[in-house]
């Protein structure tokens, strides 16, 4: 699923319209009826259909005039009558000529008479603003709006909320909190902010048949992932393969005090398919990781000519879960940037470690990867967490850009890119939001990328899969822990191979 601006969004619809000879009114009642089509229509009778003078009351009217050909009661409600777009009086003038009844709200009056009907409808359609807004909402939509918030049991919003802007997903001094948000084509950039879903509610993305040759001609390269990208991504295991044919894989992590990180990266990078797995961590803390792990080997890390052996014939090598944001974790990182030649996945103090010292990844000879909560990623930017949050698009693709990287970004909607091309997640909830699920996520990332899937494909593929494992498990479960995850990785695998 393809993101995209309100900008592209107007260039689209303007090629659509002005080269391919596609007439709006025919883009404007295809998307009545995707509308239509997610109505529950079998539990749901009255609707009330609130329109402003633009494409999207537009919408809202070829909508009603469905609903009322289905038989379904349907109250119009709409700001004027005066600068209507040119398809919207189109839909206007339908409507009238088949007689049903337009309520104009010009006063509070009217808000009075729209908030009785709403009170007395099964559901109210919210279709004043479209994604062209840019301006504070004030006046009577600001009391239509906070009306329709108090009065609905149950709001669909069409395209966006009203006084939602799409392109950052803020609240524009007032905003329809809608159940269920139908949107047209592009999921829209605003929706993968936090806590964006107070107002869209669900998401639900509907094909109106714009070809793909004009979205191609605008898009930015911005995706959401989805079940069917992660599928025809996933290789069968060959029936004759063996252990070496599923990469070597090494670990650096853990300290003294920290030996559950190293263990669940190490388990979730086994669970993952990878053919052999080796934890290279301090010697004082061997013996205790050494017995939690059954299926993965361990290595002193200051045996310097083994570890040395290791990681030069290693397929990935991660590097930071419970190290400490020390001299000797910075030491042992700087050291392995510079020999190593396969992708490097660099995580927790490994990355705090990077803070100021970004040029070290200037040495690099192969792909980096680095997996930053908001927290890290503030530490080695400068910026501000509130900053980062209202802008992590661009401050991950500029930083990923800038730096020849692979980010990911973590957190709701974890962003992966490397600056040219982004992918957005939407698996995984907040049952998982427990310790050691950064570390979870190393081990999957790395075990995938050393059975040889490309770094970028190893990392949104990774990070669709950790949150796919947490939405399964929390159906059963109230909280989700790393080792759930752990124990689900194969299965869930297994899963979408089969969908």
């Amino acid at each position: 699923m393809k993101i995209a601006t309100s900008k592209i969004i107007r260039s689209i619809d303007k090629y659509c319209i002005e080269k391919l000879g596609i007439p709006g009114i025919v883009l404007m009642e295809k998307a009545a009826e995707k509308v239509v089509k997610n109505i529950p229509l079998e539990e749901t009778n009255s609707f009330v259909i609130v329109c402003g003078n633009g494409n999207n009351g537009g919408d809202g009217l070829a909508v009603a005039r469905q609903l009322f050909c289905l038989d379904k009661h349907v109250e119009i409600f709409m700001f004027g009558i005066n600068n209507l777009s040119d398809d919207c009086r189109t839909n206007y003038g339908i409507i009238r000529n088949m007689g049903i009844k337009v309520n104009f709200i010009n006063g509070i009056e009217d808000i009075e008479i729209l908030r009785e009907a709403i009170k007395m409808c099964d559901v109210t359609i919210d279709a004043i603003f479209g994604t062209g807004l840019s301006r504070k909402v004030e006046g009577i939509y600001d009391l239509a709006i906070t009306v329709i918030n108090e009065s609905s049991s149950n709001i669909i919003s069409i395209d966006v909320p009203s006084g939602f802007d799409s392109d950052n997903g803020i609240e524009l001094g007032n905003c329809v909190q809608a159940n269920k948000t139908i949107s047209f084509q592009l999921y829209k950039k605003g929706f993968i902010n936090y806590n964006t879903d107070r107002f869209t509610g669900e998401v639900i993305v509907e094909d109106i048949g714009i070809p793909d040759i004009v979205i191609d001609k605008f898009h930015e390269n911005e995706f959401m992932l989805d079940e069917n990208i992660i599928k025809n991504k996933i290789k069968a295991r060959e029936k004759y393969k063996h252990k070496g044919d599923f990469g070597r894989v090494s670990i650096v992590a853990g300290n003294k005090g920290f030996t559950g990180a190293p263990v669940i990266a190490t388990q979730a990078a086994v669970r993952s398919g990878a053919g052999l797995v080796t934890l290279c961590c301090p010697s004082d803390i061997q013996y205790i990781v050494s017995s939690k792990l059954l299926e993965a080997m361990t290595l002193d890390i200051d045996d310097r000519e083994k570890f040395e052996n290791l990681i030069n014939k290693s397929d990935a090598v991660a590097i930071g879960p419970g190290m400490g944001n020390n001299d000797k974790t910075l030491t042992i990182l700087s050291h392995i940037i510079e020999k190593i030649n396969c992708p490097l996945i660099i995580d927790a103090d490994g990355i705090n470690v990077l803070a100021g010292k970004m040029n070290l990844l200037k040495n690099k000879n192969n792909e980096i990867i680095l997996t930053p909560h908001l927290g890290e990623m503030s530490r080695i930017t400068g910026l501000s967490i509130d900053y980062i949050e209202k802008n992590r698009l661009e401050v991950s693709k500029d930083f990923a850009s800038e730096h020849g990287i692979i980010l990911v970004l973590k957190g709701y909607n974890t962003i992966i890119t490397d600056g040219k091309v982004t992918y957005i997640n939407a698996t995984g909830n907040s049952a998982m939001a427990n310790g050691g699920m950064g570390d979870c996520l190393t081990g999957i990332v790395t075990s995938f990328v050393a059975q040889g899937y490309k770094p970028i494909e190893a990392a949104y593929m990774s990070v669709y899969i950790h949150g796919y494992c947490g939405d399964r498990l929390s159906q059963n479960m109230y909280c989700v822990n790393a080792a759930h995850i752990i124990d689900e990785i194969p299965y869930s695998i297994s899963k979408i191979a089969k969908l």
